[in-house]
């Protein structure tokens, strides 16, 4: 018992001395306690969610719209595509391009076993899209390179989900939501007219795809 208490005593003076000596070296506390969240930083900017700014015209008018002067800035759920490993159609998601590898912003239109009517120049006017794979598209189809030149791609090439519009505070708001009528805005004006063509526009885009009948599950066989 006495070996123990003289242990715990080592201990407790060691502390107050780490402690000291750290006061006197603020810099150094600083940079220790910033090793010590380092881990949990990475993991957080990894696997749970970052900002970045989304450059590019090909998912206008959902993202950097003509009559902003701002560049979004999003929200990019990494949580949901590496580890819930979620995928729905509608999503607008991050991807490393199969042609170059560099990182594109598209919208998923279609899963595997969805028919898609494609666009030009895709050299098929329909295709299957296999296991494992999503059909995705630019919201702009005259300024976009998506499925339709490079076809299907391998869901392991997303990397994230882009949730929310942090900035410009004016469009501050989720992203991937069903679109409703703005029934608020007056009938002919810039907003009513805006919500009109997004929503022909998603209209048109389902349109083109035919979703795939969900798995049938076989009844279980009664044993007597």
């Amino acid at each position: 018992m006495q070996a123990l208490r003289g242990v715990r005593a080592s201990l407790a003076s060691a502390r107050r001395s780490y402690r000291a000596f750290l006061h006197e070296r603020p810099t150094l506390k600083w940079t220790l306690s910033a090793l010590a969240w380092l881990p949990l930083g990475i993991f957080v900017t990894e696997y749970g969610a970052n900002v970045k700014a989304v450059r590019g015209r090909s998912m206008q008018p959902t993202l950097n719209p003509d009559d902003s002067a701002w560049r979004d800035i999003v929200l990019f759920d990494r949580f949901s595509i590496l580890l819930a490993r979620s995928f729905n159609r509608g999503d607008i998601v991050a991807l490393k391009s199969p042609t170059d590898s560099k990182l594109i912003v598209k919208r998923i239109v279609a899963l595997e076993g969805d028919t898609v009517r494609t666009l030009p120049p895709y050299p098929d006017a329909e295709v299957r899209v296999p296991p494992g794979h999503a059909w995705v598209e630019g919201d702009e189809p005259f300024r976009t390179e998506d499925s339709n030149r490079f076809g299907p791609v391998p869901l392991g090439l997303i990397e994230s989900r882009l949730a929310f519009i942090l900035w410009p505070w004016e469009r501050i708001g989720p992203l991937g939501q069903p679109l409703i009528p703005r029934h608020d805005a007056r009938v002919g004006s810039p907003d009513w007219r805006r919500s009109k063509a997004e929503l022909e526009r998603e209209k048109w885009r389902n349109s083109r795809v035919t979703v795939a009948a969900p798995p049938t599950v076989e009844e279980p066989i009664a044993t007597s």
